[in-house]
């Protein structure tokens, strides 16, 4: 993973800037926090609003929120920031919705704002500071001063003009559509899929189908998605090799190993498959591999450098984040390329494979928005796709990738210092 930059923050429309950039989209209709380390950004959480209004439920939401935000340890403070249109705008116009000037603002978010405060200030995460941020106004949620804080508050564009949101976009950074709203491939690109890709796809399919409990073949196929992924990712992908890829992953303990040994290495690939028992006698069984013009371009795996710095883990461990502590983020950002180019081909379960598999990279990241999106395009690819259906329970229910929970292993975009 590239290092984290450190970016300086020098006031509340910095902050609010950054959020898009982190989060890679404007958020709507979210609560966002953010939790501080003395003067330094810590963890960021995105959730929806609560689609409730009564006090025990928005109790019950704070508590949600306390919890996720109390995993990190080192945080001493927090930030909020509510993303939505109820309570404060009204009309198309952006006029204040009887909110006179200098009084606080009542109504549903008011009361979530007190819940969070009180739960957050029990669990040693004082509120620092909190703003409303609508489509077309911000304003803070406890300047009642109407020379300072005039209604309906100050202009988004002064976030979007923002110093540290011009430093972003130098820096190449940018902001793209709300994933929830990105719904399924439209038709024009379904009807792109390379029909090459999937009839190779269909006849590495036929020639796995006997091989699914060999053991070489096993060990082939972590070799092909070993050097493919040693590339980075970067390079086109032959029609021969992108179909086998596919085929590999329609397999689900290879499609499994796959994600392993991204994140935590071959040994943990290897140990975990034999753990589970999915190896066969396969004596006399030929082993099946790309034509070599097709992937020895790519030159040889590269060797995981820390493989033997922790014990070997399990896969589950290692697809809910809990182990080995901190995983390789970048051969991951590598097995998100290439399954980004496999789901180019088109659908099928090797399209929901792909999709699901970038699903799991962002929910390890922390962006469950993003790996929502994945997961409903996949089971709309595949319907009954199970381990996408698995993943979606999880993201659901709003549980945290064990390393999107801790600082020191969490994939971080940026690196912060508010001053």
């Amino acid at each position: 993973m590239t290092p984290p930059e450190r970016l300086t923050i020098t006031g509340p429309e910095d902050i609010l800037g950054f959020i898009p950039h982190s989060l890679g989209y404007w958020p709507a209709n979210s609560l966002v926090a953010m939790t501080m380390q003395g003067k330094r950004l810590g963890a960021t959480l995105r959730v929806d609003l609560p689609d409730l209004d009564s006090d025990p439920g928005l109790l019950r939401f704070a508590r949600t929120v306390r919890d996720y935000l109390d995993a990190d340890h080192d945080a001493d403070g927090a930030l909020l920031v509510l993303f939505s249109e109820e309570g404060w705008m009204d009309g198309s116009g952006g006029w204040p919705g009887g909110v006179p000037a200098g009084a606080p603002m009542e109504g549903t978010l008011a009361r979530l704002l007190a819940a969070l405060e009180v739960e957050l200030e029990l669990s040693g995460l004082p509120v620092r500071d909190a703003w409303y941020v609508g489509g077309s106004f911000w304003r803070n949620a406890y300047c009642f001063d109407p020379a300072c804080c005039p209604f309906p508050g100050r202009s988004v564009d002064e976030i979007r003009d923002s110093r540290l949101n011009a430093e972003m976009v130098f820096r190449g950074s940018s902001v793209g559509e709300d994933p929830s709203s990105a719904g399924a491939l439209p038709a024009a690109a379904a009807a792109e899929a390379d029909a090459c890709v999937l009839e190779s796809e269909q006849q590495w399919s036929t020639e796995f189908a006997p091989l699914r409990g060999s053991c070489t073949q096993f060990a082939k196929i972590l070799d092909v998605w070993g050097c493919v992924l040693a590339d980075g990712g970067q390079g086109h992908l032959p029609a021969e090799l992108s179909g086998y890829l596919r085929a590999s992953l329609r397999i689900p303990h290879w499609r499994d190993a796959v994600l392993v040994m991204s994140a935590a290495g071959r040994p943990a690939a290897e140990q975990g498959a034999e753990d589970f028992g999915i190896f066969a006698p396969d004596a006399g069984l030929r082993v099946v591999s790309p034509p070599p013009g097709a992937w020895s371009a790519l030159g040889p795996a590269e060797d995981m450098p820390d493989e033997g710095a922790f014990p070997i883990p399990g896969y589950g461990e290692v697809l809910l984040g809990l182990a080995p502590p901190s995983p390789r983020w970048d051969r991951m950002r590598a097995l998100e390329r290439v399954l980004q180019q496999l789901g180019m081909a088109g659908g099928g379960e090797g399209g929901a494979a792909s999709l699901t598999g970038r699903a799991w990279i962002e929910w390890c990241r922390g962006r469950g928005s993003f790996a929502h999106a994945l997961l409903d395009r996949a089971v709309a690819e595949h319907p009954g796709y199970r381990l996408a259906e698995l993943l979606s329970e999880l993201v659901s229910r709003g549980t945290l990738c064990g390393w999107a929970g801790r600082r020191d292993a969490a994939w971080q975009k940026f690196e912060t210092d508010a001053a």
